[in-house]
């Protein structure tokens, strides 16, 4: 059974409700889903499986608080992630202009950085546009467990 580890970044719970919320999803797809609210390098899953990251943004494009130590842990060591095939599901604020989902959006970068491979786009939820963010994201996870089964096929 594939492993799915879902990332948590969140300062309020917003991202933590998506990640509750998507879990279901993945299980009746086949796979051991894992939520991890304190993630650090070993959360990181292997060629056979899969990350999720939700992470939501705070003040002006910063990492949430409990994802802080994460990602300095990522800049300090610098591994190489080529392994590591994940999706990016960033929540944040239009109003906020040039640093909406920056948290997500620096995350995706930095993990490109070190040889990470994205799989399909990553999902950025408005909370201008969408009040529950679980709207955006269900669908979206539907889709994406779909075209992730017809690539490994």
């Amino acid at each position: 059974m594939p492993q799915l580890n879902i990332l948590v970044g969140t300062m309020y719970g917003g991202a933590l409700d998506v990640a509750e919320q998507v879990k279901p999803l993945f299980e009746q797809a086949g796979f051991a889903v894992n939520i991890v609210e304190q993630p650090t390098l070993d959360d990181l899953t292997s060629h056979e499986d899969l990350s999720l990251f939700v992470l939501s943004t705070t003040g002006s494009g910063d990492f949430p608080g409990n994802f802080v130590p994460f990602v300095r842990s990522l800049k300090d060591t610098s591994p190489a992630l080529t392994e590591l095939r994940y999706g990016m599901i960033a929540l944040g604020d239009s109003s906020y202009g040039d640093t909406y989902c920056g948290a997500g959006r620096a995350l995706d970068a930095l993990l490109e950085d070190h040889g990470a491979r994205r799989l399909g786009d990553r999902l950025e939820i408005d909370a201008m546009e969408t009040f529950m963010a679980d709207d955006a994201a269900l669908p979206w996870v539907e889709t994406w467990i779909e075209e992730q089964q017809l690539k490994v096929a």
